[in-house]
């Protein structure tokens, strides 16, 4: 997929990471959407796993009650990295300055992206170089939803609408050898006054796909 200079501009030019130097101890997506996704996670991230949490922060949105083999993390906070009880390591760096990360060929059983690829002005080359890091026929998890801080989102996913999102992270994912599998697009739904009425919660969309590195 071609993506143009425009695409990739941002109304906030600003470097990354001052825009995250201070740590937001908040949940950037409702309740619903969380539980939403870790029921995926869940179902697709096996407890003798290798993850990677891409563009990670406090939480990872993992299962409490499954233990695996290792949870690696990646963000621009220290601080919120430091207090995600749920990963053994971690490592910072600003994926629209360089793309290449500090993992082994091979080293990955599972990635996962949430409320993170809006922000990717690079996702072909994120793309690329994951596909090294994971396994063959490994999965990579997309989650998204309609929210964002919005200058700091390229063009191309600020004044996109929410299905074009969808077929702009698949048209990524295929021009760089990986099978779309599965596509979430769905409504959650927020439960008010103790479960007597609810309301409508984030949209949440999820993009999964698996790595084909006998296509290169």
């Amino acid at each position: 997929m071609k993506i143009s200079i425009d695409d990739r501009k941002k109304v906030d030019a600003s470097d990354d990471e001052l825009f995250y130097n201070k740590p937001r101890y908040v949940n950037h997506l409702s309740s619903s959407f969380r539980t939403r996704l870790t029921k995926i996670y869940k179902e697709y991230i096996c407890n003798h796993y290798v993850v990677l949490d891409l563009m990670s922060s406090w939480v990872s949105h993992l299962p409490h009650n499954i233990k695996y083999k290792k949870v690696i993390g990646h963000g621009l906070n220290e601080a919120e990295l430091r207090s995600n009880k749920r990963l053994d390591s971690y490592w910072l760096q600003n994926l629209n300055k360089k793309q290449s990360m500090p993992m082994e060929d091979s080293s990955v059983d599972i990635a996962l992206i949430v409320a993170g690829w809006q922000y990717l002005q690079y996702p072909e080359k994120v793309t690329l170089e994951l596909s090294r890091i994971l396994k063959s026929e490994s999965l990579l998890i997309i989650s998204f939803t309609n929210r964002a801080f919005w200058s700091k989102s390229p063009n191309i996913w600020t004044y996109s609408s929410e299905l074009n999102r969808i077929e702009y992270v698949k048209s990524v994912l295929a021009a760089n050898h990986w099978t779309v599998e599965k596509i979430f697009n769905e409504k959650t739904y927020e439960k008010k006054l103790f479960g007597l009425y609810s309301s409508e919660g984030d949209p949440f969309y999820s993009v999964i796909a698996r790595n084909n590195k006998s296509n290169y």
